[in-house]
């Protein structure tokens, strides 16, 4: 995802740039034509294409609409994550308890709350379509490793490791069933923002819709130097340019914004929240008296 407040120049146009060098080729042998040739009958009434630009720019504002929805709904369910699995460190810290006093328990904690990094970067790496095994390695055992190994889906494994672990914690008496159904019931929503994400991720955007905004769009462009040549005479290219810039842009924008999770500079930032998720449950580990080998400043995703 882009990060900083200032997009550059470049990185915008750089997106259009074929569809501008077309814009320009065509307005300039339009321009050609009518100034050398003298063939003023090609030009047509202003009104044609303002009519037809009005519909457009209504038709593109509701999709923009609907795309930010999806963009804002993915970052809404992430900062869900964010808090629940904030929760689900707490609830394994502070309410689970060796009964004899004992020190047993404390790797048990340990590894859950690892475990809980590794599932945040699992979804995120899965929604994307990368491989991330290579980073719930970091963070798992090697018996665990070979458990997620076999699901398509590796971060339903994991939870599924978190629920069995949860039930052993109850048979040993480290949380009575209180508190069990209180860290069960973390568990769900975790699970329940993952369907989320999934739902957001598998559900197309309708391709008709997009298809006939992208040939309405193209109509338009093609009728608009032909109501500009008259008016504006050598300044219509520079003016086609901007114009179709414009509604080339909010296009884009649009397309970006409506798959949040496809590995894109406008995506959900998906794998910076899990790093921030990483930074504050190591941390809370720590003052839980986590051993100091176990390093809670080391990222693995910078």
């Amino acid at each position: 995802m882009l990060l900083k407040k200032n997009i550059p120049i470049r990185y915008i146009f750089g997106k259009i740039k074929y569809e501008i060098l077309f814009v320009t080729v065509y307005g300039v042998a339009i321009e050609v034509v009518y100034q050398n040739f003298h063939i003023t009958n090609i030009s047509i009434p202003m009104t044609v294409p303002t009519v037809l630009g009005t519909i457009i720019s209504l038709l593109l504002a509701f999709r923009s609409n609907q795309a930010y929805d999806r963009w804002w709904e993915a970052r809404i369910i992430w900062g869900a994550i964010v808090n629940d699995s904030r929760t689900l460190a707490r609830q394994i810290i502070h309410l689970m308890e060796e009964p004899y006093g004992t020190e047993s328990i404390d790797g048990f904690k340990h590894r859950m709350i690892k475990r809980q990094i590794a599932w945040c970067y699992a979804l995120g790496k899965g929604l994307r379509k990368d491989d991330p095994m290579p980073l719930i390695r970091k963070f798992v055992t090697d018996e665990e490793y070979e458990f997620v190994k076999d699901y398509d889906n590796k971060h339903v494994g994991l939870l599924q490791l978190h629920a069995r672990d949860l039930k052993n914690a109850l048979k040993q008496g480290w949380v009575n069933p209180y508190q069990q159904i209180e860290i069960d019931g973390t568990l769900t929503k975790l699970c329940d923002s993952m369907g989320k994400c999934e739902r957001i991720k598998n559900t197309v955007f309708p391709s008709t819709y997009s298809l006939y905004i992208h040939l309405a769009l193209h109509f338009f462009i093609l009728l608009l130097p032909f109501g500009l040549v008259q008016l504006f005479g050598f300044l219509m290219v520079p003016v086609l340019i901007v114009i179709t810039a414009c509604f080339f842009l909010i296009e884009k924008m649009a397309i970006h914004l409506q798959d949040p999770f496809e590995n894109k500079p406008t995506d959900t930032p998906v794998l910076t929240i899990s790093r921030n998720i990483e930074r504050d449950l190591r941390q809370m580990m720590r003052d839980d008296q986590v051993p100091s080998a176990y390093e809670p400043d080391k990222f693995y995703i910078l």
